[in-house]
């Protein structure tokens, strides 16, 4: 089992970033892997932190996560000789530091700039290819969260966090499927600990129609979901049907909305095929601000038909409600006009 040793989740704490690095493994050199952007934001902090804790950093600006700059960027940091490979940014930065890390043998530090999916705590790494999936890589060694830095990021960000989470719903289901028709493990801990994320957002909701979204929770369960994964050795407490609706979707367009926002909509349509309280999902993302409709992230109903049908295929041997089910077009049609999703 491999776990974060230390999550620090504060207020306005960017500038502690050097003490939690050298109480964390006291590194002479890091490596940082972020986005043009949010170095031009927070890079001076950071670097004048690192440098009072005598902390030598070396940045790799990343312009995307295909195979090829990934691999430019490892090779770049292999050359550094870093003690620690820190992700600072969104999605993409932390996934490339995750990646390097495992590759290189280093240890990793996850630094999010957004809260948009459970992968800032979790060891896996979302990968394009043929068919697209998660990839296991490296558990953070340490987590560091500045929740004014998540605030100041797009809100649609921090809606995309949600629908990941309303995904555990229909995963937990789906795993427990796969322990009841295949005997597959089942590992009770990391399912009530991604059920629990969900359950914490479904309550929170109620309050953030009143007030705005209260983003330490979001932040909180989103890393309490990506330790279930780690504790389970596998993305299967977080990751079900829904999760292979959103990679269909890539598979066929790329591009169309974001990861969470793609699994949120997916674990509404997913939920009524399970016959859980698909409403109740629905009435959660629409009070945190996420997408409930298609339409609202651009899909097409033609590709959400298609990604619906091919979505088991892209990983045969995970056990999901679709397998139970003959998936064709005018069914998923049907499916997603029932749930309100078209």
């Amino acid at each position: 089992m491999e776990l974060p040793r230390q999550i620090v989740v504060g207020e306005k704490n960017i500038g502690q970033v050097g003490e939690f690095l050298r109480s964390l493994s006291n590194p002479k050199k890091v490596s940082i892997i972020s986005g043009k952007n949010v170095k031009k934001i927070i890079g001076k902090e950071i670097d004048e932190s690192l440098k009072n804790s005598k902390i030598m950093a070396v940045w790799h600006l990343a312009k995307s996560n295909q195979v090829k700059e990934t691999a430019t960027i490892q090779k770049k940091v292999k050359s550094t000789k870093s003690d620690i490979i820190i992700g600072l940014g969104g999605g993409r930065s932390v996934d490339i530091a995750k990646l390097c890390a495992f590759n290189l043998k280093k240890p990793f530090v996850s630094i999010p700039t957004s809260a948009s999916h459970d992968g800032i705590a979790s060891p896996f790494v979302s990968v394009r290819g043929d068919k697209p999936h998660s990839l296991v890589a490296t558990a953070p060694l340490g987590v560091f969260v500045d929740l004014d830095i998540i605030k100041k990021a797009p809100r649609k960000l921090l809606a995309s966090g949600c629908g990941d989470l309303m995904a555990k719903v229909t995963a937990v289901h789906d795993w427990e499927l796969g322990r009841d028709k295949v005997g597959e493990y089942y590992g009770r801990y990391s399912a009530n600990l991604a059920s629990m994320s969900a359950e914490i957002l479904i309550e929170s909701a109620e309050n953030f129609s009143k007030k705005n979204i209260d983003v330490r929770v979001i932040v909180e369960a989103l890393i309490s979901a990506g330790v279930a994964s780690c504790i389970a050795g596998s993305s299967r407490p977080c990751s079900g049907a829904e999760h292979l609706f959103s990679h269909a979707i890539d598979h066929l367009e790329f591009g169309i909305g974001l990861h969470g926002e793609k699994c949120g909509i997916g674990s509404i349509m997913i939920a009524k095929l399970q016959g859980q309280n698909w409403k109740e999902i629905v009435k959660t993302l629409k009070k945190s601000g996420a997408p409930t409709t298609a339409k609202e992230i651009g899909l097409k109903p033609k590709t959400l038909a298609k990604a619906m049908v091919i979505a088991q295929s892209l990983r045969p041997e995970r056990y999901t409600i679709l397998k139970e089910v003959k998936m064709t077009e005018k069914d998923a049609l049907k499916l997603a006009k029932t749930t309100g999703v078209l």
